[in-house]
Parts: structure tokens; sequence; C-alpha cells
């Protein structure tokens, strides 16, 4: 898909592997309680909130901890306040980055992503330095479910969508942000169970990465996806992970 790098494919490898559910469910609970203290505690009434909610059921996320986390958001229950910020870097080889946060500690956050970046060969920048490299894009992921690239073009490109593309047995649909709900609701009336659907940062143009170099940004990303308050990582490096594996 234009505007991709590898890092997602290599992520959901990652992700599969390392069995990571707990910290997934963290991010889950921490976007659906934002959602319901900006927008209120009602789904129907909340995009955001309904987005989060949908997220979390297709993670398999008990049902009481969605209703939990909603009730803090709302005040029923004793809660922690987030705050969402967006930090942006470089990383080796001048690859861009921009990581999403949520934190109940501005300070804290900052100084342990500056680190990670410092130890791994990048650097925090200042805010709009890198942003200028992306775009506020709608992505949502799928498995096949038995259906053809062209099948799910029919119904996607219908609704809006600007680009799929099918690669080790998942689909991925990009669209613009007016055209991100209604593609998410055609996909949703054909019966069709999702991944994952967000709004996310998409490089315009991406740098090709290998062997070393690509080794060194995967560390400085993982560092970075480590840390509990960090919710996305989103990067303009096309990371050649086999190039990786023949050096390693």
């Amino acid at each position: 898909m234009s505007g991709h790098s590898k890092w997602a494919t290599i992520k959901r490898k990652k992700g599969a592997a390392d069995a990571k559910r707990g910290k997934m469910f963290t991010k889950l609970i921490k976007e659906i309680t934002i959602a319901a203290r900006e927008g209120g505690g009602d789904p129907g009434g909340n995009p955001r909130l309904r987005l989060a909610v949908d997220n979390a059921k297709a993670a398999n996320m008990p049902a009481d901890n969605i209703e939990r986390a909603i009730k803090k958001a709302t005040g029923e229950l004793e809660g922690v306040t987030y705050h969402e910020l967006v930090y942006e870097g470089y990383g080796p080889a001048g690859v861009a980055l921009m990581v999403e946060v949520a934190t109940d500690n501005k300070n804290r956050t900052v100084a342990d992503i500056r680190h990670s970046f410092t130890r791994y060969g990048g650097s925090l920048a200042e805010t709009g330095a890198v942003a200028w490299m992306f775009e506020r894009k709608g992505i949502i992921s799928l498995p096949e479910q038995n259906k053809t690239e062209e099948d799910l073009m029919n119904i996607v490109l219908d609704a809006g969508a600007e680009d799929l593309q099918l690669e080790d047995g998942y689909f991925s649909i990009q669209t613009d942000l007016e055209s991100f709900e209604p593609v998410r609701k055609a996909l949703i009336a054909a019966a069709l169970e999702l991944e994952n659907a967000s709004l996310q940062w998409i490089a315009k143009n991406n740098i090709s990465i290998k062997g070393d170099e690509a080794e060194k940004v995967m560390k400085l990303i993982e560092a970075i996806e480590d840390n509990d308050d960090v919710q996305n990582v989103f990067t303009n490096a096309d990371i050649d992970e086999e190039t990786i594996n023949q050096t390693s």
C-alpha cells in the first residue's frame, strides 16, 4: 500500500510471537478512558468511544474491563487522568518517528522517551520537525476470511477507500479521514471481522533501511514501544527484515 512501511507487518509477527496481551489491553483501556472522558460514556453518541470499544472487543477484552474503564472516565469510579501527546524524533540513518503517548505524568514520559532515542542512536526533536513528512490516514486491517482482493475492493472502494493491500493473510485498507468511518461501517455491514481500525500517521515517502541500520532502527522502535505510556509508533523507515536476518 502506498505510504506504508513494513513495520506494521513486522509488528504483527512479533506481537503474535511475544503474546503481549496485557500490554495491549493497557493501551486499549487508555484509549477507551480518554474517549469516554472527552465525549461521554455512551458509545452510541461518541464515535471515538465506539471505535475504541470495537477494537477492544476484537482483541477479546472482557466486557467488565471495558465497562470499568468507561465508568472511571465518567467519574462513576475513581480513575486516572491521561494526557495525549505526540513526540517527534529522528532515528539511525535519519529516519523519522512519530510517537503517540497517553500518560498521567508528562515529565516522566518525555524523559523516558528521550532516553530511548539517545540510547539507540536517535534524538528527540521539536514539535513539527518531522510531522510534515506524515499524513493522517485511516487504516483498517482484517484477516482474509475467504474473501478475495477483488471481493473486498468492491466493498471498500464504493465506501471511499483509497487503497487496499493483501500481505501475509491480512488485508490493509487505507482511507482519508472523512471516509474512515463509512469504510469501517461497510466492512461491518458485510459481516467481516476487523482486526483493528484506527487513525495513524502514514509517511508520505519511505526510506529503505537494510542490514545493520535496519536492526538499529528496529531496536529503537522496540525500546520506545516497551514504554507503558506509548500507544503507537509510526516511522518512514521501510525496514527490510530479510537483510537483518542475514547479518545477525
